[in-house]
């Protein structure tokens, strides 16, 4: 049987940046940044400073969703971002005939109370109106790589032909000062004293890919092709003993340059990272370029853009995706692109994104 091509079509995003993906992805291509003080205060008792959504544009909580989700709750919030990014996903595919699958990425360190993931994405279809099968839905909790892995998994199920249409996504928030505490506890939120971390952010992404003939059929517009994804696992991860090699992603990256996924001639024109700010992110992608250099154009791009949204966890790999996409459809950006995330506890993604015409 021949594999259904993936075609992005549809792409939704909010960040502290941006509240929808075109805005999103202007302010990341002007290089704009937003880090505010917040009202709480590190060990050293400085504010943290964060990357936040504005309160006023996040979407209120859904009336009947309020006896099941603590207003002021982390999944109250993970909601609120979720649900205009989902909406704007979902635009150019709303008359599809039939619900769609949801593969979500939630956030890889635990939240109190813990999240139930089949739970939220059942409240988030409330939430966002949204049509999703829930039967054809899942969520997995693994941060940044994980949200990466659900653009790769509905990639998979779109050329194995087990979906015509499907959403992956990805919604992370560090707006929860426990969570904070910890971090800060590790020096790994950025201060003045802690010069090697990041600035902690939130956000939402969500993409809809959909077969190849679906969108000839349907006259869809197409923004891009998505390859599927390889994955892979460091060993010395921030929780592990083992030493820290930067050989995961390495190993990843070798996967897959060695497969036939990437769609598109040539070189890797431009590369979208997860890295944000911390050195042992900068490591693994030395380790990882020096040992997959044949593979890059000499002259490639790099962006991280945690440098203007914050680290967005499980959000980083469909925001990714959605800003390589977007990028190739206004032509500043050059095709293939590759876009691959780290997470914290050992997990590693990569895939490409390609134009759907050769530039």
């Amino acid at each position: 049987m021949v594999s259904e091509e993936a075609i992005l079509v549809g792409v939704g995003m909010m960040t502290a940046v941006g509240l929808s993906a075109a805005e999103t992805a202007a302010s990341v291509r002007a290089g704009i940044m937003r880090f505010l003080e917040t009202a709480w205060m590190d060990d050293a008792l400085e504010p943290f400073r964060m990357a936040l959504v504005i309160d006023d544009a996040l979407q209120d909580l859904d009336p009947g969703l309020a006896t099941e989700v603590p207003a002021r709750s982390r999944e109250a919030r993970l909601l609120r971002l979720a649900t205009q990014p989902l909406r704007e996903c979902l635009a150019p595919v709303a008359g599809f005939p039939r619900p769609m699958g949801l593969l979500l990425a939630l956030p890889e360190m635990e939240a109190r109370p813990p999240l139930d993931g089949r739970a939220l994405i059942r409240r988030l279809a409330r939430q966002a109106g949204a049509p999703l099968d829930l039967a054809r839905s899942s969520s997995e909790f693994r941060g940044r790589a994980g949200g990466l892995a659900a653009v790769g998994q509905a990639v998979r199920r779109i050329r194995e032909r087990q979906a015509d249409v499907i959403l992956a996504g990805g919604i992370d928030s560090y707006h929860d000062f426990w969570l904070l505490d910890r971090l800060d506890a590790d020096y790994r939120v950025k201060s003045s004293s802690n010069l090697d971390s990041f600035v902690p952010g939130e956000g939402a992404g969500f993409v809809c890919l959909a077969a190849a003939s679906v969108v000839r059929d349907r006259g869809l517009t197409p923004l891009a092709r998505v390859s599927p994804a390889a994955e892979g696992f460091e060993e010395g991860h921030f929780g592990s003993d083992k030493p820290y090699r930067g050989e995961g992603l390495a190993d990843t990256f070798a996967r897959f340059f060695t497969g036939d996924a990437i769609p598109g001639p040539g070189p890797i024109q431009e590369v979208y990272s997860s890295m944000n700010g911390e050195n042992f992110w900068a490591k693994e992608w030395g380790v990882a370029f020096l040992r997959n250099q044949s593979a890059f154009h000499p002259d490639h791009g790099m962006h991280h853009p945690a440098d203007c949204y914050g680290d967005v966890g499980a959000a980083c790999g469909p925001l990714l995706v959605g800003l390589a996409a977007i990028g190739l459809q206004k032509a500043y950006r050059r095709s293939p692109c590759l876009a691959y995330c780290s997470s914290d506890n050992g997990p590693r993604t990569v895939l490409a994104v390609s134009a759907t015409e050769t530039r």
